[in-house]
């Protein structure tokens, strides 16, 4: 598969490595009973909300539940058996920006630069994953996210542009795609994170 993406977008190459950290790491928090964060502002916040749509249903697999799920679900109530064969497996994946309740209320009560950080600090525990989007890697909001993420024991990967701006010293995992542009750095930033949901998906739904 990253030989194909590379064949489709020749610019990536140079974040090979560090894309297939970044789904190795997804994997193995999944594994230990993880869950992956995302935040970004606009473009970056609506990428995070793809990339939650790609993981929490099937994305190139169908992900049926089960028949072991199936008989524990029963066994607690007797759920029609037609919803359950509409059902499909998810990944645990929540977009910060998404929790508008939340935010409204904190932005306007507290501080608007620490939007992230508090569902961060809320929502995370040591071996989740945070995604960080930001196409100049210093939007304020997602580097206090960041912060907070590294100092409860969480494992970071960023999305950014060329220089990975502030996000490049705080990220275990950083994916610079090579561009600086806003609206060129979000090209590349779809190709990379639909690679990652397909490699997860593929290692836990192998039908």
């Amino acid at each position: 598969m990253m030989k194909e993406l590379i064949k489709r977008y020749e610019k990536l190459n140079s974040n090979a490595v560090q894309i297939e950290s970044a789904v190795e790491t997804i994997i193995n928090s999944y594994k230990n009973g993880g869950k992956l964060l995302i935040c970004g502002n606009g473009g970056s916040s609506a990428d995070g909300e793809h990339i939650v749509g790609e993981l929490m249903k099937g994305f190139l697999k169908k992900r049926p539940l089960s028949e072991q799920k199936r008989q524990e679900m029963l066994k607690n109530y007797p759920v029609d058996e037609e919803v359950l064969s509409k059902l499909q497996v998810g990944l645990p994946a929540i977009s910060l920006p998404s929790i508008v309740g939340l935010n409204s209320a904190f932005c306007n009560d507290v501080e608007p630069e620490l939007i992230y950080a508090q569902g961060v600090l809320a929502l995370a525990k040591q071996g989740d994953v945070l995604i960080a989007i930001s196409t100049s890697g210093n939007s304020k909001n997602v580097v206090q996210a960041v912060k907070v993420a590294k100092a409860l024991g969480v494992t970071v990967i960023s999305l950014t542009g060329e220089s990975g701006g502030a996000l490049k010293c705080l990220s275990d995992v950083l994916i610079a795609v090579p561009e600086t542009e806003t609206y060129k750095v979000q090209e590349l930033h779809l190709p990379v994170y639909h690679y990652i949901c397909a490699k997860v998906e593929e290692h836990f739904f192998k039908a």
